[in-house]
């Protein structure tokens, strides 16, 4: 499972993720999450308009191995995703004269660190510490993508899409994966991929919003 998983991530798919129990609280922190590859500079639009249905400049949140924490962000423990701090220097991409001068989207557009699906405007990143101890099953998801690519961090976002509460079972997430663009679904001990589903009476919610 975390394989297939971390190879589906390293292709660029974006990846239904719902492990163990449904979590309390804001946001999801590995147990009902969308997660994708943050070193794609494309990812950040793609899961906005064909997941979220939103903005494509909404940024979204990194999780990162608490050994690696440090080394990535100036941030070390957010086990919560409650704190913003920078990404750190080494990883950001120095802006160019040129690209200081542009505004709106063009600014926002511009690639500001090795970790681009996850770093907002001002090279700041709502942090989540993943431990090992709390989530071993998502520790050793992403522990298997830095192993693959040096990278200890993904994007992860709540499982859901606009207007509607994070996923809690099953039948939730099997109906958010086919009434949305999410390549893949996994589900405990299976995977479920989507050139390989039957034709869904789903709704596809992209039918229910008017993108920007």
């Amino acid at each position: 499972i975390i394989h297939n998983t971390v190879e589906a991530l390293i292709s660029n798919k974006a990846v239904g993720w719902m492990q163990g129990r449904m979590e309390f609280g804001p946001r999801a922190l590995g147990n009902r999450s969308i997660i994708a590859d943050p070193r794609s500079p494309k990812m950040q639009k793609q899961l906005n308009i064909k997941v979220k249905y939103r903005e494509s400049f909404r940024p979204f949140a990194p999780s990162v191995l608490i050994e690696d924490a440090k080394d990535w962000f100036d941030i070390e423990n957010s086990p919560y995703m409650l704190l913003v701090g920078k990404v750190a220097k080494k990883k950001q991409i120095a802006i160019q004269e040129t690209e200081e001068k542009l505004f709106g989207i063009d600014k926002l557009n511009i690639q500001r660190s090795t970790i681009p699906a996850v770093t907002h405007v001002d090279s700041s990143a709502r942090i989540q510490t993943v431990h090992r101890d709390t989530n071993s099953k998502y520790h050793n998801l992403i522990k298997c993508f830095k192993d693959r690519t040096g990278c200890p961090v993904l994007v992860n976002t709540s499982f859901n899409i606009r207007g509607e509460p994070i996923v809690c079972n099953a039948f939730d997430a099997y109906k958010c994966f086919m009434g949305t663009d999410l390549d893949l679904l996994v589900i405990e001990n299976f995977i479920l991929y989507k050139d390989q589903q039957k034709l869904s009476k789903e709704q596809n919610y992209k039918d229910l919003y008017e993108l920007d």
